[in-house]
C-alpha cells in the first residue's frame, strides 16, 4: 500500500512541475514575440500549420504549366513555417482585383504579427537559392506595408503617414529593417525588375497585390504573371504599337529595365502587342489613394 501511495505522490508531483514548465514557456514566448515585434502587452499564439506530408502532397497534385518541381523536406517545410500563414490571411483578406479589406484585416493583426515574428527567425542566409530569397523579401516587403497601414488605420493614402518607407519598425534577426532598406538594398540588387510588380505600395497606381504568397517554386510564373497583368491595365499603362503611357514605376526604376536592353525591350517580353523602337512614350501621373 506504502509503495502504490509513493508512485502516486511522485506521479502528481511531475505533472504539476510539467504544468510550471509549459506556463513558464508560453510566457517567455510571447514576450520575445511582443519585444521583437514592438507591440507591448499583445502576446502573439502561433497557429498550427498543416504537416509538411500534406502540403507536399497538395502542391504536387496542384495543375500548373510550370515545370514540375521537386520538393525536398527543407525547402517543404520553410514554405510551411514562414509564408503558409500569409498565404491564408492575403486569401482572406485580398480580391482577386488586389484590393485590400484593412478593417477586416486589422482583426487578424495578431496573425500578422505571428508570420513578421516568424520571418525575423528565418532570414535568409548566403546558402538560400535566389528564388527563396526573392520569395521571402517580396512577401516581407508586403507584410510590412501592411502592417505600416494598419498600425495609422484609417487613412487614405500611405503618403499620410510620416516617413513611411524609412520607419525602422521591423526586427529580423538581429537588424531592424524599414521598407526602404528592403527595396533599395535587397530587392533591387538581386537584378529581377520584375520585382516592381510583386511589391506594393499600398496605393492605387501600384501593382495589384496579389491574394497569394510568393513561393520559390512558383516565383517564376508568379513574377511573368504580375508583369504581365499590371502591363494590361489601362489603369495603371495604355500601350498600342506606337505610343506608350506608362506607370511611373517605369520612369523611376529607369535603369532597372534596361539591364538587357531598353525598356521597350523589355516591355516587348511581356507585352501582348509588339511596340515599336520608335513609340513615343509618356508618364502617367501617379494615385497614391490606398488601395482598399
Amino acid at each position: 500500500m506504502k509503495y502504490y501511495s509513493l508512485i502516486f505522490i511522485i506521479c502528481c508531483y511531475s505533472a504539476c512541475s510539467g504544468t510550471k514548465l509549459v506556463a513558464k514557456k508560453t510566457s517567455e514566448i510571447s514576450k520575445t514575440e511582443n519585444d521583437t515585434m514592438g507591440y507591448k502587452n499583445e502576446p502573439v499564439k502561433l497557429i498550427p500549420y498543416k504537416t509538411t506530408q500534406e502540403i507536399t502532397k497538395t502542391k504536387l497534385d496542384e495543375t500548373s504549366t510550370e515545370k514540375p518541381v521537386k520538393f525536398n523536406q527543407a525547402l517543404t517545410k520553410r514554405f510551411i513555417e514562414t509564408h503558409q500563414l500569409w498565404d491564408d490571411l492575403l486569401r482572406k483578406h485580398v480580391t482577386n482585383s488586389g484590393l485590400v479589406n484593412y478593417l477586416t484585416f486589422k482583426e487578424d493583426r495578431k496573425s500578422l504579427t505571428t508570420y513578421i515574428t516568424l520571418l525575423s527567425q528565418k532570414l535568409p542566409d548566403d546558402n538560400w537559392p535566389k528564388e527563396d530569397k526573392l520569395a521571402y523579401w517580396i512577401n516581407a516587403y508586403n507584410a510590412m506595408t501592411i502592417d505600416l497601414i494598419l498600425r495609422n488605420y484609417p487613412v487614405n493614402s500611405i503618403k499620410d503617414i510620416k516617413d513611411p518607407w524609412k520607419q525602422r519598425l521591423w526586427k529580423l534577426g538581429h537588424k531592424w529593417y524599414n521598407l526602404e532598406d528592403i527595396e533599395h538594398q535587397i530587392l533591387r540588387k538581386m537584378n529581377e525588375p520584375r520585382i516592381h510588380f510583386a511589391i506594393v505600395c499600398a496605393s492605387y497606381s501600384c501593382p495589384k497585390l496579389l491574394n497569394k504568397a510568393y513561393t520559390a517554386s512558383k516565383l517564376e510564373l508568379q513574377l511573368t504573371n504580375a508583369t504581365r497583368d499590371f502591363l494590361i491595365d489601362k489603369n495603371r499603362n495604355n500601350i498600342t504599337a506606337n505610343n506608350l503611357e506608362l506607370s511611373k514605376i517605369f520612369q523611376w526604376f529607369s535603369k532597372d529595365f534596361k539591364q538587357d536592353g531598353s525598356l521597350i525591350d523589355f516591355l516587348n517580353k511581356y507585352s501582348t502587342i509588339k511596340i515599336s523602337n520608335k513609340a513615343k512614350m509618356s508618364f502617367n501621373d501617379y494615385n497614391w489613394s490606398l488601395n482598399e
